[in-house]
């Protein structure tokens, strides 16, 4: 007669491929497989760059926070809009509502700081997501530590609320 351990694991087992087959039946990647760390290099932006391209008379790129709803509301950079947690279904949704009307060569550039970059669990996601949809000039803003300390602590310009 088999363990409850073993039918624990063929149980969980069973979720995951149910999840993963999911995902796949609607075109999108596995969350799971997809981290900050997966996002190429040259496809991040860095805060000072954002920062001084922001400040330039030249034309704005769509930013995207791809967060918590709570640290949006905190603070965010000016012109930012709210696009759901990249990293479940539902924020993965807004995402995709906020851009789907969009040009596939807009610039985009998405950002959370909720944590340590190798520890965010929503940009990766949303790269993966906005990748899958077509989009061509998508940028990762590169947060080290967490927006507070990276974006406001330097003093850049924030809005607040919705």
């Amino acid at each position: 007669m088999p363990s409850i351990r073993w039918f624990i694991c063929a149980c969980a087992f069973l979720v995951l491929i149910a999840g993963q087959s999911a995902n796949a039946q609607l075109g999108q990647p596995d969350p799971a497989a997809v981290s900050a760390l997966t996002i190429p290099q040259e496809k991040t932006i860095q805060i000072d760059t954002l920062n001084q391209l922001l400040k330039s008379g030249g034309e704005k790129p769509v930013i995207l926070q791809v967060g918590s709803h709570v640290m949006f509301a905190q603070a965010h950079i000016p012109g930012a809009l709210y696009a759901g947690p990249g990293s479940d279904a539902e924020g993965q949704h807004l995402l995709h509502t906020r851009v789907v009307n969009l040009q596939k060569n807009t610039m985009i550039v998405i950002y959370c700081g909720c944590c340590p970059w190798n520890r965010c669990p929503n940009v990766g996601p949303a790269y993966a997501h906005l990748m899958h949809m077509g989009f061509t000039n998508v940028k990762v803003l590169y947060i080290g530590n967490n927006f507070g300390a990276d974006w406001v602590g330097k003093g850049y310009a924030v809005e607040k609320g919705e």
